[in-house]
């Protein structure tokens, strides 16, 4: 056995594991699979008393271990988990599958969970051990992210939010309203989903149908928006809504809210993340969702509709000229 090779008879309590992955690499692609897959590994570990650490991508990862700063001197054995062993080159010309059989020469290298579309490839044949998920004449097994740990499943926010509305002229802060939800979103625990009250049908990405929109929406735990019918038709299917009026000194937004009753709406001037922390926690809460279906069961009221039937039924303010006969008048848009 070469000097450099781990020894099997390695104390236990010696190895250290060092956990990698294609959500390693700088240009790796990260993908839910493979976090699922390192968590089963890592739970694996954990529960075997096993000594690891996890290298993440500075890309994904900023503040975690990344592969650069991990001294194989550190670990006896490298795991490497999940998606395809391929040497095929990364956007810097390197081959990173490569690179880390060079770096952690000393380590016992394992693969698990992984597909092997070329069994001869160096990438698939440098490892001391190959576990794999699909490799050509060999039963497959099942994929690692169906081991990982139960889903926390947190709550599902539908964005709907708007870039138009240049009627506003000067008093637009929609570019600025824009910018700082989109860099307070990702903070949030959340799963996010982007959604459109425009409607297309030639589109799949877009419903189709008011009614296709409601079924997305009543699916959600809020709905963070800039748009009046964004919170209105939350609203409507009993969802709660953050809505944000991107306008100086609050226009339609502000405007349906008071008429609706509704507390959580911001105007553009105090869009911070501490702001929008504390309305979210609110839209998310008992409370929030009572009075969201409150607002989706009001009562039938006096509206714009009945004074619409009260002027249909007057006589018009402008009777046809001519010989007397009403004729045909031309359509006036306003």
């Amino acid at each position: 056995m070469p000097a450099d090779t781990p020894s099997a008879a390695v104390d236990h309590r010696a190895r250290r594991v060092l956990l990698t992955g294609w959500f390693s690499f700088l240009h790796g692609e990260v993908t839910a699979g493979d976090l699922l897959a390192a968590q089963a590994v890592q739970q694996t570990l954990h529960q075997a008393g096993i000594a690891h650490d996890t290298a993440f991508s500075p890309r994904f990862a900023p503040r975690a271990l990344h592969l650069d700063a991990a001294d194989p001197a550190r670990y006896t054995h490298l795991v490497f988990a999940c998606g395809p062993l391929h040497s095929r080159p990364a956007p810097d010309g390197t081959s990173p599958l490569l690179d880390l059989h060079a770096r952690f020469a000393r380590c016992h290298r394992i693969a698990v969970g992984v597909s092997v579309p070329d069994p001869t490839d160096p990438a698939a044949t440098l490892f001391d051990d190959l576990l794999h998920r699909d490799l050509a004449g060999r039963a497959p097994a099942t994929d690692l992210s169906l081991h990982a740990p139960a889903p926390a499943r947190p709550p599902l926010l539908g964005v709907i939010l708007t870039h138009g509305q240049h009627e506003y002229g000067p008093l637009r802060r929609h570019t600025a309203v824009t910018r700082a939800l989109t860099d307070w979103l990702p903070t949030t625990r959340a799963a996010r989903l982007p959604l459109d009250t425009r409607l297309d049908t030639r589109d799949w990405r877009l419903p189709a149908t008011p009614d296709e929109l409601h079924t997305l929406l009543a699916r959600l735990d809020a709905v963070i928006t800039t748009r009046l019918h964004g919170m209105v038709l939350a609203l409507r299917a009993g969802v709660p809504a953050l809505a944000v009026d991107p306008v100086a000194g609050g226009a339609k937004v502000t405007a349906q809210a008071a008429a609706l009753g509704w507390p959580a709406v911001l105007p553009c001037e105090s869009v911070r993340p501490r702001h929008l922390d504390r309305m979210l926690r609110w839209c998310l809460s008992a409370q929030g969702r009572r009075h969201a279906a409150a607002c989706a069961a009001r009562p039938a009221e006096a509206t714009v509709l009945d004074d619409l039937l009260r002027r249909l039924h007057q006589p018009p303010a402008h009777p046809a000229r001519g010989s007397g006969e009403e004729g045909p008048r031309a359509p006036h848009r306003t």
